[in-house]
């Protein structure tokens, strides 16, 4: 397909506002893939013009891939089809601290760059799958900033507003995808560098638990804190690469295996669910008069989707994030960094050598004095989670200008950190979201961020709150017209109907209670069941049994049980109960105990009085 007809079935390629770009949304682009109206290569080629178009004025690229470099990837999909690859033809953007087989990698630091013969794991992934990458994106460098322009390759203006910067670290992956050079760009993230540049450009930005996609074939920032993330228009998208790309990889140390409750499966339509949001005293938008009103109405979004609000002491997060910087961690940075720097001080930017400064100090007595402290901070912050689904934060406080960063660099970009720097020293998962539109017309984001491993739960509430919203045009300004996802969303808790002896306060409570499970909620069962004081014990059991007429609504319980405890609690239920799924008034199906019908051989039947407590008051 030649380009003016890819100009018609996608779009202008070459305006440089972000109202008619292509449609480069995996499902929009794969469905033109399958009804012929683009194929990959005349795709990818008017891509690549555009980006060579667009790097004269956003310096969003180091290296745009030729020709002869493109080839081998678009080769490769020449005999398949998109029903073949989930991916086929998808271009996306790669931050280049990220290898790419046979390009410079330069973590943008020419004096640094090598050529590396392996793509990074999570790379040769997204190629297996078919997706094809266009450039190595700039960044501020070695990863160390949140604006996007503290690189010698240029600074990285923003999509929308040119007195703005892009924000960083991860700068020219989000500019690809803001831009419309890209379905999908890879970052990196150890303070906000995944999440920032998202907020700046309205795009989602998923950091994803750590070691949940392999950094294997990644310039390290911190190695025991980054994280690879994903620049997206949608969270459903985020929510189907990452599905496509987490696992275990053998290659890097730092990998973890992703447990099946946080699988692509996971995500879905969130039922109710309760968020954090700091208190107002810990609130700081940094002089932004518009911060208080967009925040607040976040939150009224997130509760008409089924959110309560609960106000929290965000006092421990902040104070962990403090160590980011202030701690011994920038060590870390130097241990990449430093041998080019003694070397060849020059080659590093002086704003990157004045924060590494003082790395060279760090005893490791501070170092274990550091891990203490973030140890007990952790411990705080992990008992407010454990009440909690997530909590809603702003991405950043106030958005700087390029002139403010000018004036005073490393202020400025600790300001963008505020609500960042925490999370990846605290092991959580994370997903910044688009949430408004300022007067000045820059995009204004949310964070959404909750335990390990809580990434596909986090990325459904996301979407939800996207759909709620849909009046805010995606990137591209395209309207919000992603499928509704199936099933409900899923995460590291799981809801279990209790109706006997796991009732709160009676004998057997503290099977539920030792495994650190909540209680949700005190409710009935639909009209159709029948309930059995089963012959036996102590303790005594009920047993309830479903039936097709002459049911009724039974007193129960519906508890949260920590999914990894579920194994161990399900072995200590005796025959013959058992868990199955069970109705509520409301029409729901929990997970629940059930009798089987061979059970009630010799039982009485409790029916008449309405529940397990009743039946014991009788007695």
């Amino acid at each position: 397909m030649n380009t003016p007809q890819l100009d018609q079935a996608l779009g202008d390629p070459f305006g440089h506002s972000l109202s008619h770009p292509f449609d480069l949304r995996l499902d929009a682009l794969l469905a033109a893939y399958r009804d012929g109206r683009i194929e990959p290569r005349g795709l990818i080629g008017a891509l690549r013009t555009r980006a060579l178009a667009l790097n004269a004025e956003y310096r969003l690229f180091i290296h745009v891939l030729d020709e002869a470099e493109l080839e081998p990837y678009l080769a490769a999909l020449e005999h398949q089809s998109p029903a073949d690859l989930p991916l086929f033809g998808i271009p996306f953007a790669i931050k280049d601290n990220i290898d790419l087989a046979g390009i410079p990698t330069t973590a943008a630091c020419p004096a640094f760059a090598y050529t590396p013969a392996r793509s990074a794991t999570v790379i040769e992934r997204l190629v297996t799958l078919g997706a094809i990458p266009i450039g190595k994106a700039n960044l501020d460098q070695f990863a160390t900033g949140l604006n996007g322009t503290r690189s010698p390759y240029g600074a990285c203006r923003n999509a929308l507003l040119p007195d703005y910067p892009a924000g960083g670290s991860s700068a020219g992956s989000a500019l690809a995808v803001a831009l419309g050079v890209a379905s999908f760009a890879l970052g990196t993230d150890t303070a906000g560098s995944g999440r920032v540049p998202a907020a700046f450009n309205n795009l989602v930005g998923t950091k994803p638990s750590r070691g949940l996609l392999s950094t294997a074939g990644v310039v390290p920032a911190c190695r025991t804190l980054d994280c690879v993330t994903f620049f997206t228009a949608t969270a459903s998208e985020a929510s189907r690469l990452l599905g496509l790309c987490a696992g275990l990889d053998a290659l890097d140390p730092y990998s973890r295996h992703n447990p099946s409750w946080n699988h692509v499966t996971a995500f879905g339509t969130p039922l109710p669910f309760r968020f954090g949001v700091p208190r107002p005293a810990d609130l700081e938008f940094f002089g932004c008069t518009e911060g208080p009103a967009l925040f607040a109405s976040a939150i009224e979004r997130l509760r008409a989707i089924g959110g309560e609000a609960v106000e929290i002491d965000f006092t421990p997060f902040l104070e962990a994030a403090r160590l980011l910087y202030e701690g011994p961690w920038v060590a870390e940075r130097y241990s990449v960094v430093g041998p080019l720097m003694e070397r060849t001080p020059d080659a590093v930017l002086p704003v990157i050598r004045a924060v590494l400064a003082k790395a060279p100090g760090a005893t490791a007595v501070q170092t274990f004095e550091a891990q203490y402290r973030l140890q007990a901070y952790k411990a705080r912050c992990d008992a407010l989670l454990a009440e909690l689904d997530c909590v809603l934060t702003p991405t950043i406080g106030r958005p700087v200008t390029l002139a403010e960063l000018a004036a005073e660099p490393v202020l400025r970009n600790s300001d963008l950190g505020h609500y960042t720097n925490f999370m990846n020293l605290l092991d959580y998962a994370a997903v910044a979201v688009p949430s408004a539109v300022m007067k000045s017309a820059l995009p204004w984001g949310v964070t959404l961020f909750g335990r390990a491993f809580t990434d596909q739960y986090l990325l459904s509430l996301a979407d939800a709150f996207q759909r709620i919203q849909a009046e805010l045009p995606l990137t591209g300004g395209h309207a919000f017209d992603t499928p509704r996802p199936v099933g409900r969303a899923q995460h590291d808790r799981l809801a279990i109907v209790v109706c006997g002896a796991h009732l709160q306060g009676l004998a057997l409570n503290h099977q539920l209670t030792t495994r650190g499970a909540r209680l949700l909620e005190r409710t009935v069962s639909s009209p159709h069941y029948r309930l059995y004081a089963l012959a036996g014990g102590p303790p005594l059991r009920p047993g309830m049994v479903r039936v097709a007429e002459d049911g009724c609504a039974i007193e129960v319980e519906v508890w949260e049980l920590p999914a990894a405890e579920f194994g161990s609690f399900l072995a200590g239920i005796p025959s013959p109960l058992g868990l199955g799924k069970v109705e509520l008034a409301d029409g729901r199906w929990e997970i629940g105990f059930i009798c089987e019908p061979s059970g009630i051989a010799g039982a009485t039947e409790i029916s008449h009085f309405g529940g397990w407590r009743g039946y014991l008051a009788s007695r």
